[in-house]
């Protein structure tokens, strides 16, 4: 009965590191730059600063000569370059939320957390597992905002795709709840569509998450509301992260989802 127990607990301190794995790894950048709040990416000769969206939601997406003044017509995001240049300045975000842009190798990692299911994970359904993440810097550019008291993060995930959101909704639907094993730990990922907020962009959806593992041991839930929007080949997904109960800040992730639309419709 003492070697069940000590296994069980094994378990329970397994599933929290993971679960709280995306708040560790942005603050472990954040500290690496000092504790303050990041604006780009840390990489040298990168982009300045976008000054903030100016293009309307609803307008078509089409391909335009970056202009030096702010303009009502959008540009392709094939014309900005790279994604880094597409996603929001951390200064967007605003107290309590520390934001940093994370570096391409800690991209594929962090995916993981918002995904529910590790990289290593055995999965059931079969066909299930979450595609990977390219550490290619024009592949995925990811800016993670964390709120240290309630242990939640909003996260800007900007993607180049070649499928659509109806492909991701006909997956998920599928996937609806999946069983998920990583190093003798069981997770039951839930993923339920829900109604999406009225953007422009070619195409909108929207889903809530739950992750549960630990049993029990101690349960551990991880939850989250995403919000997708998808213009050319670019997607973007705002990622509000919590655990237990916690209602989320659907303001904040309300307003910079639209802001991050609008920039990448704007071509940066």
């Amino acid at each position: 009965m003492q070697t069940r127990a000590t296994s069980s607990d094994a378990t329970s301190r397994v599933s929290a590191v993971r679960a709280g794995a995306l708040v560790a790894l942005a603050a472990a950048v954040l500290a690496g730059c000092g504790g303050s709040t990041v604006s780009g990416t840390p990489e040298a000769g990168g982009p300045p600063p976008s000054a903030a969206p100016s293009s309307a939601p609803g307008s078509s997406s089409t391909t335009t000569t970056p202009s030096s003044t702010p303009s009502s017509t959008s540009a392709s995001p094939d014309a900005a370059g790279s994604l880094s240049a597409l996603l929001l300045d951390p200064s967007t975000f605003t107290a309590p939320y520390q934001a940093v842009v994370l570096p391409p190798q800690a991209v594929a990692q962090a995916a993981q957390d918002l995904d529910g299911i590790a990289a290593d994970a055995s999965v059931e359904p079969a066909g299930c597992k979450p595609e990977a993440r390219s550490s290619d810097p024009d592949s995925t550019a990811l800016l993670v905002a964390t709120d240290p008291e309630n242990r939640a993060t909003i996260s800007i995930e900007l993607s180049r795709v070649d499928t659509t959101l109806e492909d991701r909704k006909a997956l998920w639907q599928e996937c609806s709840e999946v069983e998920a094993t990583s190093a003798g730990v069981t997770s039951l990922v839930t993923t339920d569509i829900v109604p999406p907020p009225p953007i422009g962009a070619d195409d909108t959806l929207a889903l809530r998450r739950t992750v549960t593992s630990g049993g029990q041991a101690g349960e551990v839930t991880q939850s989250m509301l995403s919000l997708l929007a998808q213009v050319d080949d670019v997607r973007v997904t705002a990622t509000y992260m919590s655990f237990g109960e916690l209602t989320p800040d659907s303001t904040t992730l309300d307003r910079t989802f639209t802001a991050a639309v609008q920039k990448v419709k704007a071509g940066g």
